[in-house]
C-alpha cells in the first residue's frame, strides 16, 4: 500500500541554525550601530524611544498571528452576507499566493469581509454631524488600512516565500531601509539617485531673469518663430516644488505650452528659511504673484498677463484677482485658471480632519524655534490621505520584502519636501481651511478688502474626479463666487494625475457641460466625456481670450530684454531645502 501523505519538512541542519543565528546577529547588529549613531549626535534614533525593558519581537509577531487565528472563526461567519467584497479586486492581494494556500485565503476573505462590515457600520451609525461621521469614517479607514493582513509578516505568503528564498536576506534589506528612512526622517517611495532636478527633471530651457528674497522668475525659451501676445505666468504651490509642471519631457506641461507657442514664466518659491519666516498673505500676494505679474507686463511691454494658480497658489491668486478688483486693477489679468483650487472651504474634503485644536498646537510647538515648518511633516499628512498606496505599500515592499522601491518621477518629486513660514501657515489653515474667511469677505490685503464676488475675470476651472486633497464640489465653489465668464473642466484621476495628464499618454478622460449647471450634480448630469488629456481643450480656451501672435524675439527671449539672464532654469531655490 503506498503512502499518498505529504513528505515530513526536513529538520534544519546544523548549517541553518547557524545561518539563522548569523540572520539574526546582524540585524541585532545593525540596530546597534544606527542607536550608536544617533547617540553620537546627541539624539536617540529619530523616530525610536529606548525600551523600558527588553521585548521579544518574535514573541509579538506569533501573538498577532495568534489573534488572527481566533478571529477566523468569527469572522468566517460574515462571509455568507459579504461575500461581495471577498470578491473585489484589490492590488494587495493580487498575487495567487493569497488565494492557493487555503490558510491565507481565508485570512484575505476574512479580512476582507470584516472590513467592509466596519465601512458599513461607519455610515449606519445615527446620530452623528456630517463632521463627525466624516472622522469617523476616515479614521475607521485608515484603521483597517493599517490592520490589512499583508502588513505583518506572518500573515504575508509572499513575505514568508521571500524570507524562505532569500534565507532571511530580504529582512535584513528591510531592516537597513527602514533604519535609513528613521535617519532621513522620511519614508522612500521612489529609487535613490534615479532623478535629479536639471538632469533629467525640470529640463525645459530657460533662465531665471528675476530673483527676490521669496521667488525666482523663470522665463522659459521660446521654439516656434511665433508666440502668443499675452504671456503665460504660473503660480505653483508654495508647499511643493514647482517641477510637478515640468517633470521628464514626456509629461512637462511647461515644455507642452512652450511647443504650442506659449510666453511662458514660472513663479519658482524659496524655501522657508529664517529670511522669510515673517511672511504673510500680503507678502504672496503683494511681493509674490503681483509683483511678478507687473514684473512680465514691464519686459515685454504688455497690458496683461494670462495666469494659472495651482492648489494652495490658486487660493492666493483668487485672492490676487480679487484685490486687484478692488483696486481698478483687474485688467493686469487677461485670464485665470485654476488647477484643482478652492476659495470657500465647507467641503474642503480629509484634509480638514487635520485641523484640529490638538493639531495646531502641535504645528506651533514643532516651529517654536525656528518659525519654520519642516515640510516633512507636511509630507507625512498627505500621505497619510493615501496611506495604503503612500505608507502601507512601501512598509510591505521596502521593509518586509526588502526591495528597493522602482524609479517614479512623480513620487521623487512628492519627497522633495519644501519648508514652510511657520506662521503664514497656521494662518492660512486657521483663517482660509478653518474659518473660511475668504468665501466669506473677511479678509484683507495690505489693509484693502477681498471680495470674491467682485472678480470679473475670465476663468478656467479644473477639478480632479478623485482628487482627495481639493475634492471636485469644493473646487466647483468658485463656480458661484467669482461673476466672470467660466469654464469648468472635470478631469479623470486626483490632484496630481490628474493635472500631470499629457495628451501623448492618451489617458483618462475629462467632462465638460456648455450649459448653465447650478451645481456640479447638474454639471455631471449633462457633461460630455471626451478622452485623453484636457490640456488641448484648456489651450483652445485660451487663446480665445486673445488669438493674437508676436514674433518670438527680443525681450521674448530669455535674457534679451531689460531682464538679464541670472541663471540657466531651473534656478537654484528649487534646489534648496
Amino acid at each position: 500500500m503506498t503512502d499518498s501523505a505529504s513528505p515530513t519538512p526536513p529538520f534544519p541542519t546544523l548549517e541553518d541554525w547557524q545561518h539563522w543565528t548569523l540572520v539574526m546577529g546582524r540585524a541585532q547588529q545593525m540596530l546597534m550601530e544606527a542607536w550608536a549613531e544617533g547617540l553620537k549626535q546627541g539624539q536617540p534614533l529619530p523616530g525610536v524611544k529606548p525600551p523600558a525593558a527588553p521585548a521579544d519581537p518574535m514573541a509579538f509577531l506569533t501573538a498577532g498571528a495568534a489573534a488572527w487565528s481566533k478571529g477566523l472563526e468569527a469572522w468566517g461567519q460574515l462571509l455568507a452576507t459579504t461575500q461581495a467584497a471577498t470578491n473585489q479586486k484589490d492590488k494587495r492581494f493580487a498575487a495567487p499566493e493569497w488565494r492557493d494556500n487555503p490558510l491565507f485565503d481565508t485570512i484575505r476573505q476574512s479580512y476582507l469581509a470584516i472590513s467592509d462590515q466596519l465601512l458599513r457600520g461607519v455610515e449606519q451609525i445615527d446620530g452623528l454631524d456630517d463632521a463627525a461621521q466624516q472622522r469617523l469614517r476616515f479614521t475607521t479607514k485608515a484603521f483597517i488600512d493599517a490592520m490589512s493582513p499583508s502588513n505583518f509578516a506572518l500573515t504575508n505568503p509572499l513575505v514568508l516565500k521571500k524570507t524562505i528564498e532569500t534565507r532571511g536576506d530580504n529582512l535584513l534589506n528591510g531592516l537597513k531601509h527602514m533604519l535609513d528612512d528613521l535617519k532621513a526622517g522620511q519614508l522612500t517611495q521612489t529609487a535613490k539617485g534615479a532623478f535629479e532636478v536639471g538632469r533629467n527633471l525640470a529640463t525645459t530651457p530657460g533662465k531665471v531673469v528675476r530673483e527676490t528674497p521669496l521667488y525666482q522668475l523663470i522665463q522659459y525659451t521660446p521654439t516656434t518663430e511665433k508666440v502668443l501676445g499675452t504671456p503665460l505666468v504660473i503660480f505653483p504651490p508654495w508647499i511643493n516644488r514647482f517641477y510637478i509642471l515640468d517633470l521628464t519631457p514626456e509629461k512637462s506641461f511647461v515644455r507642452w505650452c512652450v511647443e504650442h507657442g506659449i510666453t511662458l514664466f514660472m513663479v519658482s518659491w524659496k524655501s522657508a528659511d529664517e529670511t522669510i519666516k515673517d511672511i504673510t498673505l500680503d507678502d504672496y500676494v503683494l511681493r509674490g504673484q503681483i509683483n511678478a505679474i507687473d514684473t512680465i507686463r514691464d519686459l515685454l511691454g504688455v497690458e496683461s498677463v494670462h495666469t494659472i494658480g495651482y492648489c494652495v497658489a490658486g487660493t492666493t491668486l483668487a485672492a490676487t484677482l480679487a484685490y486687484l478688483a478692488a483696486k481698478g486693477e483687474a485688467t493686469k489679468v487677461k485670464s485665470a485658471t485654476f488647477f484643482t483650487a478652492q476659495v470657500d472651504f465647507t467641503q474642503a474634503g480629509d484634509l480638514k480632519l487635520f485641523l484640529g485644536d490638538e493639531t495646531m498646537a502641535l504645528l506651533e510647538q514643532l516651529s517654536a524655534k525656528t518659525g519654520i515648518v519642516d515640510g516633512r511633516v507636511m509630507a507625512s499628512t498627505f500621505n497619510l490621505l493615501r496611506g495604503r498606496d503612500l505608507i502601507w505599500n512601501y512598509v510591505v515592499g521596502n521593509y518586509l520584502l526588502g526591495e528597493e522601491p522602482a524609479p517614479f518621477d512623480l513620487l521623487h518629486w512628492n519627497s522633495d519636501v519644501t519648508n514652510l513660514p511657520a506662521g503664514w501657515h497656521r494662518d492660512y489653515l486657521e483663517t482660509l481651511y478653518r474659518g473660511n474667511q475668504l468665501a466669506q469677505g473677511k479678509v484683507a490685503v495690505a489693509g484693502t478688502p477681498v471680495d470674491l464676488g467682485k472678480v470679473e475675470t475670465p476663468c478656467y476651472i479644473q477639478a480632479g474626479r478623485e482628487d482627495h486633497i481639493a475634492p471636485p464640489e469644493s473646487v466647483w465653489k468658485i463656480m458661484d463666487h467669482f461673476r466672470g465668464k467660466k469654464r469648468f473642466v472635470l478631469a479623470g484621476s486626483g490632484h496630481i494625475a490628474g493635472v500631470v495628464n499629457p495628451p501623448s499618454a492618451m489617458k483618462y478622460q475629462y467632462w465638460v457641460n456648455d450649459t448653465d449647471a447650478a451645481t456640479l450634480d447638474e454639471f455631471v448630469q449633462g457633461a460630455e466625456e471626451h478622452k485623453g488629456s484636457w490640456w488641448p481643450d484648456w489651450l483652445q480656451w485660451l487663446k480665445a481670450q486673445d488669438p493674437s501672435e508676436v514674433e518670438a524675439k527680443g525681450a521674448r527671449l530669455p535674457g534679451k530684454g531689460k531682464l538679464k539672464a541670472i541663471e540657466d532654469a531651473p534656478g537654484r531655490y528649487v534646489k534648496t531645502r
